[in-house]
């Protein structure tokens, strides 16, 4: 319960913050920021009897807060304010990437300002004094507005750019798509697909497969990582009967099985130096034997290779060959982590949102602003596979249609609240005897680079700089 000055008592639950009355009954809530506080009442008492939740603040500066902490889904905004007008907030909101809907509130006189901020991104005006119902209606009918925006930018999502399977249209993605599409119209003997775990590299080479020369071919996966090293080579080669102990028929392995397709060695950098030899002589000679035999058998199956490791490190370091990552490197294709196309992020989600909720019948559609841009700010360290994992899980185990702040993994809730607060930071405090800047610089950058385990990219973003800056002053202080 809590009391209007001067006013009745009303039933409401709410959190008390400095700045206002918070009623958090209602999943939709509509913050209301005027300087007059019978205004503010009125407002929030016809909205809530409406059905909505209500947030009261009485300054630009706090609608500012209640917007960053509360992601309302609409907000109702006087211009005139003493300290900090409307049109200043609503052009700060804008220039932050907030889009959250907004009604302006303004007096007869004061037509111009609100067309100024219809200009700004304001949804509608109400001229003061208003009518209540008005006021009702149009809050509605702005929130079925939004609601259909975003269900056609839902839409749009899933008409997706990308390349088959492969979701995405980050700019950086373009020297992809490029060896992709050439890919079509030749059949490349071997392509060498290289990228962190889980950027999707099996992705790329079905999809090389689908849509290349040998589309009528079968497709055949061989996990390098998995199969012992006595093994691989019957698997890949075949074996005659009685080659070995346990060799009690004659095998076809599956470069034989896969005549006319494709064969995709996935993690070739764990490939044993012996097996790494023979490999190298069937694509060379574009033939080999099985295990035991005698006979050469043509290698009519075109090769596609996939690894996280940097394999040119490690034919440096002796751990492959350099003769076979020559011959697997004549089309190399590389997949850039989730990381640095973030801007790819929201299609993904809605790709994955759509084929989980037909799959598990649990229907979630798109995610709050909120919940969007702590996925967007992620580092991904399991890139695309972290995110397919998270939104199964989501669709799983979520509480709502959408997916929410609540439903992601506190280190990514709590990523989010720290940046949220050294934003607000705006400088530290100098100390009386002063600093090294230097110095203060130097230890800041080593600290990054260790937070980010090395990974340039990561560390320029937790430093709020380009890598092109991160990487000049590590060789300024001697740090690359």
């Amino acid at each position: 319960m809590w009391v209007r000055p001067g006013g009745d008592a009303c039933l409401c639950n709410f959190a008390h913050l400095p700045w206002g009355f918070v009623n958090t009954s209602r999943r939709v809530s509509v913050l209301v920021c005027d300087d007059e506080e019978l205004i503010r009442w009125s407002l929030s008492e016809h909205l809530q009897g409406e059905g909505y939740a209500t947030i009261e603040v009485d300054n630009g500066a706090r609608c500012l807060e209640a917007v960053r902490d509360h992601a309302p889904a609409l907000v109702l905004l006087d211009l005139k304010m003493p300290e900090r007008d409307g049109l200043s907030v609503l052009e700060t909101l804008r220039s932050e990437g907030n889009d959250v809907p907004v009604i302006v509130l303004t007096a007869h006189g004061g037509i111009e300002s609100a067309v100024t901020a219809t200009r700004l991104g304001a949804s509608a005006y109400l001229t003061k004094p208003f009518d209540l119902v008005e006021v009702g209606l149009q809050v509605e009918k702005v929130l079925a507005d939004d609601r259909l925006q975003r269900e056609v930018q839902y839409l749009r999502n899933r008409q997706r750019a990308g390349y088959g399977e492969f979701i995405g249209a980050s700019p950086r993605l373009a020297p992809l798509f490029e060896a992709l599409e050439r890919l079509e119209r030749v059949d490349a003997p071997t392509v060498l697909v290289t990228g962190e775990s889980g950027t999707g590299k099996d992705v790329i080479a079905r999809a090389i497969h689908v849509h290349g020369p040998r589309k009528d071919g079968v497709f055949v996966e061989v996990d390098c990582a998995s199969l012992p090293e006595h093994l691989i080579e019957s698997e890949l080669f075949g074996h005659e009967r009685g080659a070995f102990t346990d060799a009690k028929n004659t095998k076809r392995g599956l470069f034989e099985l896969a005549a006319g397709g494709v064969v995709f060695l996935d993690e070739i950098g764990e490939m044993k130096p012996i097996t790494q030899a023979k490999l190298l002589r069937a694509i060379e000679n574009r033939s080999f034997r099985r295990v035991g035999g005698v006979a050469s058998i043509p290698l009519n199956a075109s090769l596609i290779a996939a690894t996280n490791r940097d394999l040119r490190r490690e034919v440096e370091q002796g751990g492959f060959r350099e003769d076979l990552y020559f011959r697997l490197n004549v089309i190399p294709i590389h997949i850039p982590p989730l990381r640095d196309r973030t801007e790819d992020v929201p299609a993904l989600v809605a790709h994955f949102l759509d084929r989980f909720s037909r799959t598990l019948g649990r229907k979630v559609e798109g995610a709050s602003r909120d919940a969007m841009s702590l996925l967007q700010s992620y580092g991904w360290p399991g890139n695309v596979r972290e995110l397919r994992n998270l939104l199964e899980r989501v669709v799983l185990l979520g509480k709502s249609g959408t997916v929410e702040v609540d439903d992601l993994p506190p280190e990514m809730r709590f990523r989010g609240m720290a940046r949220a607060r050294r934003t607000a930071v705006h400088g530290f405090t100098l100390p009386e005897e002063g600093v090294d800047l230097e110095a203060v610089e130097r230890s800041l950058v080593a600290q990054a680079l260790e937070r980010a385990a090395g990974n340039q990219s990561a560390a320029a973003r937790l430093l709020g700089i380009s890598r092109y800056a991160l990487r000049y002053r590590m060789q300024k202080f001697g740090l690359a």
